[in-house]
């Protein structure tokens, strides 16, 4: 998501469109031609930090002219919405207890979502995938015309194919792994979303002569202490690697043996697009938005819902030993360079474009 909204403040000023971003924090070198307002915020927790700094954010944009205000994170008073997270009601509602929706927090953050996604309210919606489209429409009865999709979009410069053998051996030097070691590959911040204790549990089920020389990497922002006791509990430390998130992930994906994508719920999974583009085979569960890709290209295995771990397990085992693996690689690459045509990054800057031109016609 931060990728989009820095490409996408890019192609506007490229257009000669003046871009302002507003963030709590700001990671890495700042664009040229673009001014960022970092206000970081003080709060016992994260929604009252992130009040605050809405408040702040707003208060400033009052004591400027802005013509369009587009919202990465849901919040009352945006013209538009890049919709990337899953419905959080629905989340609840299937995931959540009674009493936690008696908790501030979750009133705070329903009524965001609620502020955006109401029928009563005005703030157009970018959408990334349509999967989640029923779930608002179930709650808020969001209008069909408020959806604007956004085909995914994939660098083709970030993901240019290298040599494999030399990715192979990359990876595995950076884990210090042995040269012939099969690994699999998790990446994506939220390791329990993920589905990174799923990926453990099937690695741990596996015939002990297979075990030996298989590696698991899973790469990612996350606090990954509760991970890692699961990992030194099941006698794991040896073939597990977690590491925090780095620059080199396509890398590693073309180095990978096999992507995987086991998260309990997204909306999209970019990752397994990304996956695709760097031609590792894919197994991921039903329950990403994006996953559909993964069976239209025959580009690897997908976990069916609801999930169950020893399936799983045995999809996670097959995936090493198919003779289909080379199929999977080619038809998951041929699929990936078939979206990059269909979206060459300036998707979401044309829909704003236009949205803000139709806010400046009706006044």
């Amino acid at each position: 998501m931060q990728r989009d909204m820095l490409r996408t403040a890019l192609e506007l000023t490229k257009r000669g469109h003046q871009v302002e971003v507003f963030t709590m924090i700001w990671q890495g070198e700042q664009p040229q031609g673009i001014k960022v307002h970092v206000l970081p915020q003080p709060g016992l927790f994260n929604y009252q930090r992130y009040q605050k700094f809405i408040d702040l954010s707003f208060a400033v944009i009052r004591q400027n002219h802005f013509d369009y205000i587009f919202g990465y994170n849901r919040m009352a008073g945006l013209d538009a919405h890049f919709a990337a997270d899953p419905c959080f009601v629905e989340r609840v509602q299937q995931q959540r207890s009674t009493w936690y929706r008696l908790l501030p927090r979750f009133k705070w953050f329903a009524a965001c979502e609620k502020a955006i996604f109401s029928r009563d309210s005005k703030t157009e919606i970018l959408a990334v995938s349509l999967t989640e489209k029923p779930h608002f429409q179930h709650w808020y009865g969001t209008q069909d015309a408020r959806f604007h999709y956004i085909p995914p979009f994939l660098s083709a410069e970030r993901f240019q194919l290298q040599d494999k053998a030399e990715m192979r051996a990359y990876l595995r030097k950076a884990f210090n792994f042995g040269t012939e070691d099969f690994v699999y590959l998790l990446t994506g911040s939220g390791f329990h979303m993920k589905g990174l204790d799923r990926a453990i549990l099937a690695l741990a089920d596996l015939p002990k002569e297979e075990l030996a020389n298989t590696r698991l990497v899973a790469v990612g922002q996350d606090n990954p202490s509760d991970f890692e006791k699961l990992v030194k509990k099941l006698g794991l430390s040896a073939h597990v690697v977690i590491s925090k998130g780095r620059p080199d992930t396509p890398q590693l994906m073309q180095g990978a043996d096999v992507c995987i994508h086991p998260a309990r719920r997204e909306n999209t999974g970019l990752v397994i697009l990304e996956g695709m583009a760097c031609g590792a085979p894919m197994l991921v569960t039903a329950s990403c938005g994006y996953a559909h890709y993964v069976e239209e290209a025959d580009a690897g295995i997908v976990s069916a819902m609801p999930f169950d771990q020893l399936i799983f397990n045995r999809q996670f085992l097959e995936m090493r030993y198919s003779p289909k693996k080379h199929e999977w690689s080619a038809n998951g690459l041929r699929l990936a360079r078939q979206l990059m045509q269909e979206n060459d990054g300036s998707a979401e800057a044309n829909i704003l474009i236009e949205l803000a031109q139709k806010k400046l016609n009706h006044g």
